[in-house]
């Protein structure tokens, strides 16, 4: 079933997610306390149209200097993260 009534090229190329996280995307890091890579991923392909990037990363905590795995979400446009960030429901687990 087709949610939006056109087809999104960059979807029927495979050109959506990028397996590198590119360095002009705008990011943010949640913190990984669930399995929820695959989950954000399907959410991001399924109510957004632009280009992203999902992937685990390290990060280094400011509070404490320790180093976590963290996920890592990156969108090419910036009103993509601002959607992301208020309209995803699985950011409640985070």
């Amino acid at each position: 079933m087709i949610k939006h009534k056109s087809l999104n090229p960059l979807n029927l190329f495979g050109l959506r997610r990028f397996d590198v996280p590119p360095k002009h995307f705008e990011y943010i890091v949640l913190p990984l306390k669930y399995n929820l890579e695959d989950s954000l991923s399907k959410w991001i392909y399924d109510n957004l149209k632009g280009r992203y990037y999902v992937g685990k990363a390290l990060h280094i905590n400011d509070a404490d200097n320790q180093i976590t795995i963290s996920i890592k979400v990156g969108f090419e446009e910036a009103k993509e993260i601002s959607y992301f960030t208020l309209a995803c429901p699985l950011l409640k687990y985070t």
